[in-house]
């Protein structure tokens, strides 16, 4: 994307996106009219180390660069990715559980063999610790042996689940396409797959903390992935809760094959759930397991909040196959009621484009946003306006932002360039947010 595309913040009448502080989902992003003023925290003021662009007052320090040495004698490995944070070890403390997307090359997660699932494999996740002034105390390799490990999605116990976003590569000793339970404590970590959650490209994880019923997307294509559900067969609450397996659903909206097809914000349907013949793949990919199933292009990542399980689409193209054309939608499922709603679509051209990462803001009810589209790269925010505004700029590269997540106390934004790989704990006067 350029920068005259780009070009200034857009605001409107489409809708707006708003997420509580609980993580939910009431509307959507507004992408046509003309913002008014300077919302969210002022404009970007260029980083003299040609890094990182931050609203003035703001200031970003880096952790955990892909290549830099670890205690143990390993490297921190690159592809950097979805993250989640967990209340460290001593208060004011944070630990940081960050996915590495490698597949079959990159810095090789180095780390004792009751950790590692497939040797030919450089995926896997790191565990960092950092003080309340965001110096890093402590960093691990926390899981390796797995491939391409793009998000994933904090349990309600707890936990990070890790997804592989394949379904096998050249030269591996073990399957591949499982989600793995990581305990950001250390002690509790098996390199063992959940494999009730299914075999396929993962991407991201919402789990109700009611039912523990577990809510997956999948990234892939020849044909699209699907939306799934896994509902355990035991009501567990703690670290490898899912092992006693369950049953994997896919999810079907009647005469919807395809969700790019749908494009107006607010439109509801009914949805009915489809056991999937074999979850382990065995024979066939999970998704190519149907004849009759509801499809979307770039199925990316999940969150729950207020009762409702929310995916995004980060885009739909005609030309790869799709029924219609967007640069973004964001869906809310309400088990509740078994319907699935359009909270919000990004028109192609517009301001921004491919959503992939969101999290919480705790200042102004809004979110931040990672973006991972072409050209230049921001995180974009959302006041209690439902205006959006740049909150940073990758000033280094075109890679895309990942990992966005705040701190447990809400006093530092971390995020990750993914390549080359850097994690940023960004901190500031957060409530001078302009509505």
């Amino acid at each position: 994307m350029s920068v005259s595309r780009r070009g200034v913040v857009k605001g409107g009448a489409v809708g707006a996106m708003s997420i509580a502080l609980a993580g939910s989902l009431d509307t959507v992003f507004q992408t046509s009219a003309e913002a008014v003023g300077a919302p969210g925290y002022g404009e970007l003021v260029p980083d003299p180390k040609g890094v990182l662009d931050l609203p003035k007052g703001f200031t970003y320090t880096t952790l955990s660069a892909e290549g830099d040495a670890i205690a143990d004698g390993a490297r921190v490995p690159g592809k950097h990715d979805g993250t989640a944070t967990f209340p460290g070890s001593r208060l004011g403390r944070t630990r940081l559980v960050r996915n590495h997307e490698q597949t079959a090359s990159g810095v090789k997660p180095v780390v004792r063999a009751d950790l590692v699932y497939d040797p030919a494999a450089y995926g896997g996740t790191t565990t960092l610790e950092v003080d309340r002034n965001n110096r890093l105390v402590a960093q691990e390799i926390s899981l390796a042996g797995t491939a391409t490990n793009c998000a994933g999605g904090r349990t309600p116990w707890g936990t990070w689940l890790t997804c592989e976003e394949t379904e096998g590569f050249a030269g591996q000793t073990k399957s591949h396409g499982w989600v793995f339970e990581v305990d950001p404590t250390g002690r509790r970590t098996k390199a063992e797959p959940l494999k009730g959650l299914g075999r396929f490209a993962h991407e991201a994880v919402a789990i109700d903390p009611l039912t523990r019923v577990a809510y997956l997307t999948e990234d892939a294509s020849k044909p699209f992935g699907l939306f799934y559900r896994f509902r355990p067969s035991r009501l567990g609450f703690g670290y490898h809760a899912y092992m006693s397996g369950g049953q994997l659903d896919a999810m079907l909206i009647p005469d919807v094959p395809d969700l790019a097809s749908v494009t107006e914000p607010g439109s509801t349907f009914r949805v009915k759930w489809v056991k999937v013949p074999d979850p382990e793949a065995a024979a066939t990919s999970t998704r190519k397991q149907f004849d009759t199933i509801t499809r979307s292009q770039k199925l990316e990542g999940a969150w729950w909040g207020r009762g409702k399980a929310y995916f995004v689409a980060s885009y739909a193209k005609t030309a790869d196959g799709a029924t219609g054309n967007h640069a973004g939608q964001v869906w809310s499922y309400d088990p509740r009621r078994e319907t699935v709603k359009l909270e919000m679509i990004f028109k192609p051209n517009g301001r921004f484009e491919s959503p992939d990462n969101i999290t919480v803001s705790p200042y102004g009810g809004g979110v931040i946003l990672a973006e991972d589209g072409s050209g230049e790269q921001y995180l974009v925010g959302s006041t209690l306006r439902n205006v959006p505004f740049p909150m940073a700029r990758n000033a280094f590269n075109d890679s895309e932002f990942t990992g966005v997540t705040f701190s447990p106390d809400g006093r530092t934004l971390f995020a990750n360039r993914q390549d080359p790989g850097v994690t940023f704990a960004i901190t500031g006067p957060w409530l001078r947010l302009h509505l």
